[in-house]
């Protein structure tokens, strides 16, 4: 192929990407986001809670979330097929998304909301929050591999799945 077929090539299936996005965000607006993007493109957030509606008090959040109270939206409604509750939050003010050192590294907004909800289905349940202390993993070697796995098993309870 010549230097200017691929071009016409390149450009081509550019457009055409380009056009399927398009048409597919028009017909489902979550297929919008790029693929592998975190947030739901409405903000909230959901974990399903093994109780009944009026069993939470949006008034009196558990911890993790009545810390937020002042910056987070909440709703509180039955599951689907009468399997529990879910509970939702999302920020008031939806800040620009964070990049990837800062998701990483579990500092941004949604990763603490999504940790908030998190803590707050457990406290629901079961009354605590639950944490495996110490490790049982031992200690990695420092290789740039143990390294990276140690930092993601530190930030894992803060940010959730990654």
């Amino acid at each position: 192929m010549s230097h200017s077929t691929t071009n016409v090539a390149t450009r081509a299936a550019r457009v055409g990407g380009s056009l399927v996005r398009q048409v597919r965000s028009v017909i489902d607006p979550s297929a919008a986001r790029p693929a592998g993007g975190n947030q739901p493109t409405s903000g909230w957030l959901v974990v399903t809670v093994l109780c009944q509606s009026s069993d939470i008090d949006t008034d009196a959040l558990p911890a993790p979330l009545s810390e937020l109270a002042d910056r987070i939206e909440v709703r509180v409604r039955p599951a689907a097929g009468d399997k529990g509750t879910e509970l939702g939050a999302r920020l008031r003010d939806q800040p620009p998304a964070a990049g990837a050192p800062r998701r990483l590294s579990g500092n941004d907004a949604h990763s603490e909301l999504r940790s908030a909800l998190r803590q707050a289905k457990q406290v629901i349940e079961v009354g605590e929050v639950l944490a495996v202390d110490p490790a049982p993993h031992g200690k990695r070697t420092p290789t740039p591999g143990g390294v990276l796995l140690e930092s993601w098993t530190k930030a894992a309870p803060e940010a959730g799945e990654r």
